[in-house]
């Protein structure tokens, strides 16, 4: 069964956060991810309003736990803890 990632994103230095956009895709095709959303236009209905927001698939829950605790996605992390303001959350998928 799928399993997904939802980050929410405010980017507040673009240069630093280039570092980890050159990181991170390694971590996500090792562990199979596929994005289903990635910035693009978005309408925020409630909550606060973030300027980023990106769905990513994982095969399962296992698979998107590991991707998030792996070196490599660690080290993309660690490029952005000072170049944003994120909330990134791990929900697993309906069956069927």
């Amino acid at each position: 069964m799928s399993a997904y990632w939802i980050a929410h994103v405010t980017v507040t230095d673009p240069a630093a956060y280039a570092g980890y956009q050159a990181l991170a895709p390694a971590a996500f095709v090792a562990h199979g991810a596929r994005f289903l959303a990635r910035g693009g236009e978005a309408e925020v209905l409630e909550g606060p309003a973030l300027d980023r927001h990106v769905v990513i698939e994982f095969p399962d829950l296992a698979a998107a736990r590991a991707c998030y605790r792996s070196p490599e996605y660690q080290a993309a992390r660690a490029r952005r803890a000072d170049a944003c303001t994120a909330h990134v959350v791990i929900v697993d998928g309906l069956p069927g």
